[in-house]
């Protein structure tokens, strides 16, 4: 039987810093853990754009439908920024997503306790944090027709159009429902069904997946507005959250903040399942690509790594060794190792990002 297959995207910026570590894991679980995968890599992004001309090459595109999951890094930088919009790095992440049709966004919001005081609210509200949104990730008002910006008599106006269809809504709306079986059984699902069409129809959907198929679970349904103002005020109160593209966008990144830094979010893009029954799948930090600390060895690999668990439990099947990791990147927390991002307490040992890369391997190690 062979080896399930990755393809590593390491990208612009930090990314292939912070990739460099996770090669570095999963090569302890080929050796330790007897766990092993047919890993190759290829460019994405700005680097696509120097060597190709393009931020994603039609090879690598075909590369990415046939590998059971994928691995980015980071996308973008300055160098690029004066690109022509179709040729800019973000477009090859784009269309890995939208080609792949990888409709749910999971971005899991979890408050490591050595990090709950870096929260911008009280310790209280945050510690234990464990919360996962799931975005709808290919419809909506970002790709919905018509757009553009056209004159109307003396003025331009701008155009953008929220549309979802029933079965783009009902697939998601399963992904959330599953996902909620394996944590607390408990799906909020949140739109404007007060104000817009298609949030009636959101709800209306949700509800029908819910009593068809998955009475099982507990179901309440709030407007995307009074959720923010939730997630802020009582953020515990939920489990998974489902939400169209543009309030999913909005959600994930307050959610993102109330752990109190993006250097620790990983995230997982999915898909429908392939022929060996596995979701297509694309596994990101949520971080960008930090150019202004590029080969400097101060990025948070953490994000990262945390990526390559969710991969572990997502697309591999192996939820035991996704627990291990991210018991290993706690334990290092608890020690009070830190990069960069989190060195704004005492008490604390720096460390590049390669230090922490190796101090998540000893942990690995103490867990054996």
């Amino acid at each position: 039987m062979s080896n399930p297959s990755l393809l590593i995207l390491a990208g612009d910026g930090i990314g292939p810093e912070v990739m460099a570590e996770v090669r570095k894991i999963i090569d302890w679980f080929g050796t330790k853990r007897g766990i092993s995968f047919d890993v190759t890599e290829d460019l994405v992004g700005g680097a696509a754009y120097d060597v190709h001309g393009v931020p994603l090459s039609d090879a690598t595109m075909e590369k990415a439908q046939e590998v059971d999951a994928v691995l980015l890094g980071a996308v973008g930088g300055p160098k690029y920024d004066k690109l022509d919009f179709s040729v800019k790095p973000e477009r090859g992440l784009l269309r890995l997503r939208k080609e792949m049709d990888l409709y749910a966004n999971l971005r899991p919001a979890q408050c490591f306790d050595a990090l709950s005081d870096f929260s911008s609210l009280k310790q209280e509200v945050v510690s234990g944090l464990d919360i996962m949104i799931v975005r709808e990730l290919t419809s909506g008002v970002y790709f919905g027709e018509p757009r553009g910006i056209i004159k109307e008599g003396n003025e331009r106006v701008g155009i953008n159009t929220q549309r979802y269809t029933e079965s783009e809504i009902a697939r998601v709306a399963r992904s959330a429902f599953e996902l909620a079986r394996k944590r607390g059984n408990k799906v909020c699902s949140m739109e404007k069904a007060n104000v817009m069409e298609s949030g009636i129809l959101w709800r209306d959907v949700v509800q029908e997946i819910h009593d068809a198929e998955y009475p099982d679970v507990e179901l309440s349904h709030m407007y995307a507005d009074a959720g923010a103002m939730q997630l802020t005020r009582w953020p515990k109160q939920f489990d998974v959250i489902v939400t169209d593209n543009l309030f999913g966008d909005l959600l994930s990144d307050l959610a993102a903040m109330l752990t109190g830094s993006l250097g620790m979010l990983p995230s997982a893009s999915l898909g429908a399942p392939m022929a060996n029954g596995r979701p297509k799948a694309l596994y990101e930090p949520v971080h960008g690509s930090a150019p202004d600390i590029a080969g400097s060895g101060k990025a948070n690999p953490c994000a990262c790594i945390l990526s390559f668990a969710m991969a572990l439990r997502y697309s591999f099947d192996l939820g035991a060794e996704a627990d291990r990791l991210e018991a290993a990147v706690n334990a290092v927390l608890a020690k009070g190792i830190r990069t960069a991002d989190l060195l704004n307490t005492e008490g604390v040992t720096p460390a590049s990002t390669s230090e922490m890369g190796d101090a998540v391997i000893a942990a690995l190690e103490e867990s054996l």
